[in-house]
């Protein structure tokens, strides 16, 4: 990892970026979704990132791949939009409005090392998914969009019990073929929000779909 500082209106932002950044991985914003793929590497990189956002509370994580190249046979509608990635507990309300300043003054930054335990996600057994749906239920995750970059926030528990699922992808993708011939690809979905739907207030797209790619050319 490398650790980078800016100043912005007299407050420090600190961002945690991946050193080496996997080249296979990449996003884009479809229109009606946001679309996200990852060979076994790169699903790793990210899933490792997802549990270091959900223990770094005063840290934006920055996963810079808008020029990654999607994998070849990829289904795309229009002219879909690359994107970075930012993930960001809630608590530290960063305005993403600013992040294009912010992004313009990090530095080369410093290395850093940091460990993310396995059992910082818990079973995706011992979720309880339907208690998302109760009102008073406030571990969600948002998403945004600012300066060409996918904001998802959330809070610790949010970004731990997704963790599960995308673990799914490092864990139960690489065989999956194996175990289930003639299958359709392997990915996971999550939603912005307690409910589906097809875009949030701020008019990004409501789904974030991340397939596994295999053979990726």
């Amino acid at each position: 990892m490398r650790v980078h500082k800016a100043r912005l209106g007299g407050v420090e932002v600190r961002v945690i970026r991946p050193d080496p950044v996997r080249s296979r991985l990449a996003l884009r914003d479809d229109g009606h979704w946001l679309s996200m793929y990852v060979d076994r590497g790169g699903a790793e990189q990210l899933t490792a990132l997802w549990g270091l956002a959900a223990r770094s509370a005063r840290s934006l994580i920055h996963l810079p791949i808008r020029a990654n190249a999607v994998p070849d046979g990829a289904a795309v509608e229009g002219e879909p939009v690359a994107l970075d990635l930012v993930l960001v507990h809630h608590s530290l309300q960063f305005p993403t409005a600013s992040w294009k300043e912010v992004r313009a003054r990090l530095g080369a930054g410093r290395p850093h090392t940091a460990a993310t335990p396995d059992g910082d996600f818990p079973d995706e057994s011992a979720v309880d998914h339907e208690r998302r749906y109760f009102s008073t239920f406030r571990d969600h995750l948002g998403f945004d969009i600012a300066a060409h970059t996918l904001f998802v926030v959330g809070s610790a528990t949010a970004f731990r019990e997704h963790g599960s699922a995308l673990r799914g992808l490092v864990d139960e993708a690489p065989s999956h073929r194996h175990r289930h011939p003639g299958a359709g690809h392997f990915c996971v979905e999550f939603g912005s929000g307690p409910w589906t739907r097809p875009r949030t207030r701020r008019n990004v797209p409501g789904a974030l779909h991340i397939q596994y790619c295999e053979d990726w050319r």
